[in-house]
């Protein structure tokens, strides 16, 4: 357990860590010594719908009422399953806002104080899906975005101490996952029964890949993708 006061330790900002992944990685967090700052909708330290542009941009204000933030988490997500037919506009909509322009404000929010400081961690995470995904259109292509996002930051900001990079989880065991993949659905069994490593993922282990980025010993590492899937990208993506 770290002696680390809560006064002097350096603080995270986490989106979307009322639950499942995040709250994986906010107590991932509290583990390693930092405070975690979550904002969710609910269970969160700042209660905001972050689908909502201004309310996004009123919770980082309060947030960096107490200083600055120099490391960030953009987890917050939604799925919003649907051929690419029936699809509505409003979903694609929801998903922008949420899986890309969310993590896009809260960086240029972060920003200012990461390059006074000269050091910077962001955690991006996306998805196995953004390789690609039947009836995962909105899903996908903002998660491939999210992707985009970091390594354009990670090139651009590499020069003033801060690193980007991204998560791709595979199936991990949350509410999220199961409200899209019923658990008795021939579709989900399939998605198992194809899972190298023979079980589905949890939680805590996208939490133990966040922990390394965000960390001093990950500084030379930078615009990467790393898949948390048990094994189901090899042979998939590309070298």
């Amino acid at each position: 357990m770290s002696t680390t006061t809560t006064a002097t330790r350096e603080r995270v900002l986490i989106t979307g860590g009322g639950s499942g992944i995040g709250a994986a990685i906010a107590q991932a967090c509290e583990r390693d010594g930092y405070d975690p700052v979550v904002l969710d909708r609910e269970h969160g330290d700042i209660s905001v719908d972050l689908a909502d542009a201004q309310a996004t941009d009123q919770a980082l204000q309060k947030a960096l009422e107490a200083g600055p933030i120099t490391r960030l988490v953009n987890n917050v997500g939604v799925v919003v399953p649907a051929s690419a037919q029936e699809q509505t506009i409003a979903q694609f909509d929801l998903a922008v806002a949420l899986n890309l322009r969310c993590a896009m404000q809260c960086l240029q929010a972060l920003l200012p104080g990461m390059q006074e400081a000269g050091f910077g961690r962001v955690v991006n995470v996306s998805s196995r899906a953004a390789l690609g995904k039947e009836f995962r259109s909105a899903y996908a292509a903002t998660k491939a975005g999210l992707i985009g996002l970091t390594r354009v930051w990670a090139l651009e900001l590499g020069r003033h101490g801060i690193t980007a990079n991204a998560i791709g989880p595979g199936p991990i065991r949350t509410a999220l996952f199961d409200a899209a993949n019923p658990p008795h659905a021939p579709r989900t069994r399939a998605i198992v029964e194809s899972i190298p490593v023979r079980r589905m993922g949890q939680p805590e282990d996208v939490a133990e890949a966040a922990s390394y980025f965000l960390g001093l010993r990950s500084g030379f590492v930078t615009g990467q993708v790393l898949y948390v899937c048990g094994g189901m990208t090899a042979g998939v993506a590309g070298v």
